[in-house]
């Protein structure tokens, strides 16, 4: 997913606040003491750990943000296409290689609408390039976080300053998440004005903070939101309830992984969606662009006539050449290759992922690991294949370039150094449509919040005109 870094981006803006930042530090010695109780004041925690221990935004430009539109959303465009392409192709469903039992939920009729009514793409955006690592098209999290992260970098008296040289840009992604859970409603055949929304996950999961979030802030748009474990919920027949309540909606955080292994918890919420009694989002049907294999399926030229010209061309440049692995003969950019031999000798230049796990788990970046480690991953994807094997196919992918940029970092005593940090650039799709950004930052070659990753809101920001300039 990585190679050599490049110099830091969008050094202006960047540079900008570190001479804002730098002062403030030197009045203020509880400067980011304070920040951080900010952050767990507002729930901004992944269970223990804050969400964001650096003490500047992600800036992007117009330009950047031009850039990104058009290809996140095509990209999600496709998604919804192929899916249903592939609900009515055994052939190409095959190509996705689901587990038996998701492909059963995916199939299921229940889910009218969008296939993922929110999704996210996993980026790296640099001036020469633009590349798509992952598409999240089940439950993407985070959105509650990066908004009120926005909040609250908002306030400081550091922005202030800032904003007097940039106007910035925040997004509003909780208004635009509802609107999107509420056209989907609406496209399944909902007609409540004021329906009542569930956001259903395990209770316990680290990222309950973020439901209650937005449950705040859907509630206070007008809608009420109740949070339930899928043991909350109850069905009889015709009306899926929670805490005594009718649900009209169901903002889907529990995974599809974990409806497969605890049948019975989600017996309910399955049943409901099986009768088409209540409108879920993201649907069952999401689970086939969101695993890995979706790349594979854009990117393999046997499935060129599933799009048109301009949309081979946009693939080309922004999807990473990816395959499942398999002792397969397959096309390399046009050249027919045996596909193992060439996972073996193009090792500096492949990552090895499962196609359906989360934060980082099982991804090895060839570029950092050994000839033996590598080819005992090789062994680990094949056998993911064979006929004992339970679990999901494994991928191979091309590496991508990465963004570098220096971020002051909060550190476990309390000082702030500046640190060299990954950045894995988010955009969300909120019914299809460009919605705001979640930003990791890694030390490492993953950036992930699971994997001990730090985030920070992206906002948008452009030089104000000077008077003179007027």
């Amino acid at each position: 997913m990585s190679t050599a870094s490049p110099k830091p981006m969008d050094g202006t803006a960047a540079e900008y606040w570190h001479a804002l930042l730098h002062p403030a530090l030197a009045k203020n010695h509880a400067f980011a003491e304070d920040f951080l109780k900010k952050l767990r004041a507002a729930k901004l925690t992944f269970g223990d750990r804050v969400h964001c221990p650096f003490l500047r935004p992600f800036f992007l430009s117009l330009e950047d943000e031009g850039r990104v539109r058009p290809v996140a959303e095509t990209i999600a465009e496709l998604g919804e296409r192929v899916a249903l392409a592939a609900l009515a192709d055994e052939k190409l469903f095959a190509q996705f290689h689901l587990r038996p039992e998701e492909a059963r939920l995916a199939r299921l009729p229940g889910g009218n609408g969008r296939v993922s009514t929110a999704s996210r793409l996993d980026a790296f955006l640099l001036p020469e390039s633009l590349k798509f690592a992952e598409y999240n098209g089940e439950s993407p999290a985070g959105a509650g976080y990066s908004e009120t992260l926005g909040d609250i970098f908002s306030e400081l008296p550091l922005m202030a300053q800032f904003s007097k040289r940039y106007e910035v840009h925040r997004y509003p992604l909780s208004a635009k998440l509802l609107d999107a859970l509420v056209m989907s409603y609406v496209d399944w055949g909902g007609t409540n004005k004021r329906p009542q929304i569930a956001i259903v996950d395990w209770k316990g999961v680290p990222t309950w903070s973020e439901f209650e979030i937005l449950k705040a802030r859907f509630e206070k748009m007008g809608l009420p939101t109740l949070v339930a474990d899928p043991r909350d919920l109850t069905f009889d027949g015709k009306t899926l309830s929670a805490h005594g309540k009718k649900i009209d909606l169901v903002y889907r955080r529990v995974l599809m992984n974990d409806i497969v292994a605890k049948p019975a918890e989600c017996e309910a919420l399955v049943n409901a969606y099986r009768a088409n009694a209540v409108c879920v989002a993201n649907s069952f049907r999401c689970k086939i662009p969101h695993v890995k294999t979706f790349f594979a399926v854009l990117t393999d030229e046997r499935n060129d006539a599933l799009f048109s010209p301009a949309e081979r061309e946009l693939i080309e440049h922004h999807v990473p050449w990816t395959r499942v692995v398999a002792d397969v003969r397959t096309a390399h950019y046009g050249r027919s290759i045996d596909l193992l031999a060439f996972v073996r000798k193009e090792r500096e230049n492949l990552v090895l992922k499962p196609s359906d796990e989360y934060g980082g788990t099982g991804v090895t970046l060839g570029w950092e690991t050994s000839e033996s480690a590598w080819e005992a991953a090789i062994q680990a994807a094949i056998s993911s294949l064979g006929p004992e094997s339970t679990g999901a196919c494994w991928i191979v992918q091309e590496r991508i370039p990465i963004r570098r940029e220096l971020f002051p970092h909060i550190t476990a005593s309390g000082d702030v150094e500046f640190r060299d940090m990954l950045v894995d650039f988010a955009p969300y799709l909120f019914y299809g449509k460009l919605a705001g950004y979640l930003t990791r930052l890694s030390a490492t070659g993953l950036a992930n919040v699971t994997s001990g990753g730090g985030q920070v809101p992206g906002l948008r920001v452009s030089p104000k005109k000077s008077p003179s300039s007027k």
